[in-house]
């Protein structure tokens, strides 16, 4: 008989608000980069005017909407992925299908990214608030406030501008995210080479994080544009014409800062996950 640990359902919405923490200034700045019609400016002018205009700490703005963000769609994609995961993997006696994987982060990612929508439309806007002159700031003091002007000002359907994007990329980056790196880590610990340990998990996760880059960039370009939009887009289609004008690069607008935040904030995420489930996780005996 031999004890093994499984992570618990909320494990990952714990660990995902953990690497938010950490990588939070590199979301601003990949915000302010996919938001820009033209490129005016790279990753670390960006960073340097903002640091410049309005301070140090302006590399947090939204940092509120953003944990309110991880602890609904990370939260919730994680539960979903895991919780099934498991549960097959026990009943089958043996690790999921890859295939299998692709399908249920897809399903998780999806079902993540709709429920999350609300809280990563106003993480977007608190975070973009800076670039604004005064006069148009929305100054939402927190998450909740601003869930809430958004409801008063706006409506409810407002709430959700950009849910077709945000669910979509949910599904990319969750694929990226959770199948990639399960399998990559299956992978390395069948080598025999390394057992499962933070090196391990660093490695999977990098992979992981890299993935996930590349597949949800396009998306995620769009869904910034749309959450942050004050109607100059009537439509997707309209926002894939008018981004489609700036060429293929503009699909990719932010590929390296999205792909220095993404990666870090997923091994990150990893690295706390695997911590947490080996320090708090349910012991299973078979």
């Amino acid at each position: 008989m031999t004890e093994k640990r499984m992570s618990r359902w909320y494990f990952g919405g714990i660990a995902s608000c953990g690497a938010a923490c950490c990588t939070h200034p590199l979301d601003l700045v990949k915000v302010h980069l996919q938001t820009q019609q033209e490129v005016k400016m790279k990753m670390v002018g960006m960073a340097m005017q903002v640091v410049k205009n309005d301070g140090v700490l302006a590399l947090y703005n939204g940092l509120s909407a953003s944990l309110c963000r991880q602890m609904s769609y990370s939260l919730t994609r994680f539960a979903i992925y895991e919780t099934v995961r498991d549960m097959l993997g026990s009943s089958s006696q043996g690790p999921m299908p890859f295939y299998q994987k692709v399908m249920l982060g897809a399903f998780g990612g999806f079902t993540g990214g709709f429920i999350g929508t609300p809280a990563d439309m106003v993480n977007v806007r608190m975070q973009n608030d800076v670039k604004l002159p005064p006069e148009l700031r929305r100054n939402y003091k927190h998450a909740l406030d601003g869930l809430y002007r958004v409801f008063r000002e706006e409506g409810v359907k407002r709430l959700f501008s950009g849910a077709t994007m945000a669910s979509s990329r949910g599904a990319l980056v969750t694929v990226g995210q959770l199948a990639c790196y399960d399998q990559a880590k299956q992978l390395v610990l069948g080598t025999g080479l390394l057992g499962d340990n933070v090196l391990t998990h660093f490695l999977s996760s990098f992979i992981a994080g890299g993935c996930a880059t590349v597949l949800c960039q396009p998306l995620d370009v769009m869904k910034t544009r749309l959450m942050n939009s004050k109607g100059e887009y009537t439509s997707v289609t309209h926002c894939l014409k008018e981004t489609a004008k700036l060429g293929p690069q503009g699909f990719y607008k932010g590929l390296v800062p999205a792909g220095i935040r993404l990666i870090p904030h997923t091994v990150l995420t990893f690295l706390f996950l695997e911590q947490l489930k080996n320090r708090f996780g349910i012991i299973v005996v078979s």
